[in-house]
């Protein structure tokens, strides 16, 4: 049996049985439990079972030849709504939502403009930027770094708004930045990002932001292994190495999941088109608790406070990578 023969009954068999109207979920992938943005897709889903004692359909992508099928077999057989996870989506949702109209869709971070479709963006250059300015504060080397997962413009966008964070505490700070791959399987692969960390570690960065998925664990892995500071993305990752994880960007992929299970089911709440999530509502931010507030004295905390009123009321502008695909420092 071939692979594609292979995960097309494997597909069938997961999809069998899918009862009218229960939501869905399908991860990007590198699988659902990357300790990243896939798991906060899926403890968005949880949450929602949890709270309301409703039942999910949810599916973990092989490769990408899936992604029209997976949707298809979904909504033909009554999942409503059908959340996606990641940029990836926008050819396969395209072709489908079309076929599907009464069905209501909802990507995160792509824009689908169609009637039955809402797309969900983040502005992680804002939350980069904190933990950049973070990064910058805590460094006692004065270089600090970034590894990204596939090398693609969303991650162009963590990467620059991390690297005006740094310089926006410190002018002169070091800037280091690599990326895990150019195809999906940068997002899983803990090995590579673990050798880059260290490369930077070697040349003296002490403070690293993996943004790379479920790759970014052999970053985490290699900073505590070396006495030095990483920080998390998406989920909150502090508990995975803790005292070493300097804090985590916040990216409530597990928000916008919950609410899409609550209201896109619903034509009745079900609001089509782009709804961006910041800071301002909570999409974006930092982590700190138990396992890093050590790490962060109240002068720090208190310049991030700073700099995050400072964009939320405007005095303080933050690059955007979408802007004009630069990142002119």
């Amino acid at each position: 049996m071939t692979k594609a023969i292979a995960g097309g009954v494997a597909l069938s068999a997961i999809l069998t049985g899918a009862a009218l109207a229960d939501p869905a979920v399908i991860y990007d992938l590198g699988g659902k439990f990357d300790k990243s943005f896939n798991e906060a897709a899926y403890n968005g889903a949880e949450a929602w079972k949890a709270e309301t004692g409703g039942n999910y359909l949810d599916l973990e992508l092989q490769n990408d030849a899936q992604r029209e099928q997976a949707l298809r077999r979904f909504a033909g057989q009554g999942a409503n709504p059908i959340v996606m996870a990641g940029f990836s989506w926008t050819a396969a949702l395209e072709a489908v939502a079309t076929e599907f109209p009464d069905t209501n869709f909802v990507v995160i971070d792509t824009v689908v403009d169609q009637p039955n479709v809402q797309s969900i963006m983040f502005d992680e250059h804002t939350g980069s930027f904190l933990v950049g300015a973070l990064a910058a504060l805590k460094s006692e080397t004065g270089k600090v770094g970034f590894v990204g997962g596939m090398d693609v413009p969303l991650i162009h966008r963590f990467y620059c708004g991390y690297a005006y964070g740094a310089r926006a505490v410190n002018p002169d700070v070091g800037l280091t930045e690599n990326y895990t791959g150019t195809t999906p399987a940068a997002w899983n692969d803990p090995v590579t990002a673990g050798e880059l960390a260290k490369a930077q570690i070697d040349s003296g960065v002490d403070v690293i932001f993996a943004a790379a998925g479920g790759s970014g664990l052999g970053v985490l892995q290699a900073a505590a292994d070396a006495g030095k500071f990483s920080i998390g993305v998406d989920s909150n990752q502090n508990h995975l190495q803790p005292g070493s994880v300097l804090t985590s960007m916040l990216k409530r992929v597990d928000t916008a999941v919950h609410n899409a299970f609550n209201e896109a089911g619903d034509d009745a709440t079900f609001k089509p088109g782009r709804i961006d999530l910041g800071l301002a509502d909570g999409g974006v931010d930092y982590a700190v608790d138990d396992n890093n507030a050590a790490l962060i004295t109240d002068d720090m905390k208190a310049k991030i406070e700073e700099l995050k009123a400072g964009i939320l009321d405007g005095s303080v502008e933050v690059h955007d990578y979408y802007t004009d695909n630069a990142c002119p420092l």
